[in-house]
């Protein structure tokens, strides 16, 4: 398929995990593709994994003048954005009690504030009839103890979302978010639990097992095509049956 031929495409927290797939699978299907990170040395090893269709940007989602910087050295390069997937985020999994000021800043700052900014700033760039994709969370749809300050953030960016799909109609812009459940990344490794932790998480998916960055990528490639011309202000949740069903 070749649904991204000469789109250019804007992915916040892309040098790994979930970010990174949805690269590999835009720039397969023919999307230049600018992805984002902290710091220059994993910018430049997703560059240079994801090939001749990819450049990056260093910038921190949470901080706004790295943002501003960010929109304009897209502005200056390419001109325009086609379809932004705002998937930067991180994870606070603290009991509720144990939450601190400096935990709840960063939470918020990276997961609502930055997805918030974000596609402020990227609006003026987006092309009417673009799209948008937020990465929020299947905990968002259920409640978890020790996912808070996560779970919070998750759904406001998934509100966002909606809010943002009325206010964009008129330009032709589609906003939508994913709801990846556990999903095999760097943020949440399959390999570093352990054989009963795993069970406890398996056990609880109709798939029985955790997914994949690949299958995260497909959805959001989905979402930011036209083949979802008609999908607006919706959440995809890609979950193995998580949070919809109870495991036989």
């Amino acid at each position: 398929m070749n649904r991204f031929t000469d789109k250019t495409v804007l992915i916040t927290g892309g040098t790994s995990g979930m970010g990174l797939a949805t690269a590999h699978r835009l720039v397969a299907e023919g999307a230049h593709v600018i992805v984002t990170g902290r710091t220059r040395t994993r910018l430049n090893s997703a560059v240079q994994k994801l090939g001749p269709g990819a450049s990056g940007i260093v910038a921190d989602t949470a901080d706004l003048g790295a943002v501003d910087a960010l929109m304009q050295t897209v502005q200056d390069r390419h001109g325009r954005l086609d379809s932004l997937f705002a998937n930067a985020g991180t994870g606070t999994f603290l009991p509720f009690e144990n939450i601190t000021e400096p935990d709840f800043d960063h939470g918020i700052d990276v997961n609502f504030k930055g997805v918030f900014f974000t596609v402020q700033q990227a609006l003026p760039l987006l092309t009417d009839g673009g799209s948008i994709v937020v990465n929020a969370s299947w905990t968002l749809h259920r409640g978890n103890s020790i996912l808070t300050l996560y779970s919070a953030t998750k759904a406001a960016v998934h509100n966002l979302a909606r809010t943002l799909a009325a206010s964009l109609a008129p330009r032709g812009i589609r906003v939508n978010s994913v709801s990846p459940g556990y999903i095999d990344t760097p943020m949440y490794p399959a390999d570093a639990l352990t054989e009963t932790e795993t069970t406890a998480v398996t056990g609880q998916i109709v798939a029985g097992r955790f997914g994949r960055p690949e299958e995260v990528a497909a959805a959001v490639a989905f979402l930011a095509s036209s083949d979802a011309s008609y999908i607006n202000g919706q959440d995809l949740v890609i979950d193995g049956g998580l949070i919809g069903a109870v495991p036989a």
